[in-house]
């Protein structure tokens, strides 16, 4: 499998940057995805470690060096993403729980699978079109689906999201995908800090006329420079298709003796730690371990 990835994220005008982003990798098999921790709720950022953390530790589970079904395990993993929040919220004795977006794409043989819970975006641009969006969970672009924009109905904040990972019911996780990948297909992973301020058409514009890591800097940078001294924090992923085979540059060629490398941290960052010992945070990661070892999903393995 070969591939490119570059990847930006810049606090705006907030006074902590709760988006996550990472990606892991096999020679076969290649997982990406972002994570904006939700304000209002406590933990933000932790929240959206924890989702990327319970993707990537499951994905390295079961990509050996494939995924049997990818479609299923971003279905399952986002759902036990969320059961992990539930449980992180549990054990804190916290009134409320953390909450986060996510969304996620796997790349596997010639085809890409992804899954979204939330706002947070995926495009997928192709010859200078847009071939793929996700649609967002808020009550805007429900009202937008329903055709009822613009006849005199009430308007929807934005902002207003009718589920994510974190919430008292079940999430609602869509899933799509397979779609056979061409070389030169490029895929972008983004908060809404992101197309909050940019354009869909100048999003795929840029993808289409510059190199990702031409076109990702230049997008992040527009969009804080629109939003200007209360822009939201702006975090994008974005991945070229170069096609199957060998590896052709270091991206996979640096995967070590275990044929997997991944930079979604296993241990709770520098960020995300502020403010807690070495106690609290080694209990911490310990809890969100034992909680995948326990989620029970080995009943579903082929």
């Amino acid at each position: 499998m070969r591939f490119s990835v570059f990847q930006v994220s810049r606090r705006g005008g907030r006074e902590t940057n709760e988006d996550r982003m990472g990606y892991c990798f096999t020679r076969e098999a290649g997982l990406f995805a972002l994570a904006d921790g939700m304000g209002g709720h406590p933990e933000g950022e932790v929240a959206a470690q924890i989702a990327l953390q319970t993707l990537a530790a499951l994905f390295q589970q079961d990509a050996r060096p494939v995924l049997d079904d990818p479609q299923r395990f971003l279905q399952e993993t986002i759902v036990i993403a969320h059961h992990q929040l539930l449980r992180y919220a549990e054990s804190k004795g916290l009134t409320d729980t953390p909450r986060t977006t996510v969304v996620a794409c796997i790349l596997q043989g010639n085809q890409a699978w992804w899954a979204h819970c939330g706002d947070s975006r995926l495009y997928l641009v192709r010859s200078g079109k847009l071939i793929a969006r996700t649609r967002d969970h808020s009550y805007s672009e429900l009202q937008e689906a329903l055709g009822r924009v613009g006849r005199g109905t009430e308007a929807f904040n934005r902002n207003v999201l009718f589920t994510c990972l974190g919430s008292p019911g079940k999430p609602m996780v869509d899933c799509q995908g397979p779609l056979i990948m061409e070389p030169g297909d490029r895929i972008l992973l983004c908060s809404d800090g992101l197309w909050g301020s940019v354009a869909d058409h100048e999003i795929v514009r840029q993808m289409a006329d510059l190199a990702i890591s031409e076109s990702v800097p230049e997008l992040v940078e527009q969009a804080l420079r629109r939003g200007g001294e209360r822009s939201d924090n702006v975090t994008v992923l974005s991945v070229e298709w170069e096609g199957e085979g060998d590896p052709a540059g270091d991206t996979t060629q640096n995967l070590g003796n275990s044929g997997f490398a991944s930079t979604i941290q296993g241990a709770l960052d520098a960020d995300l730690v502020a403010g807690m010992d070495d106690e609290e945070i080694e209990r911490s990661v310990r809890e969100i371990n034992e909680a995948i070892r326990q989620s029970g999903r080995g009943r579903h393995r082929r």
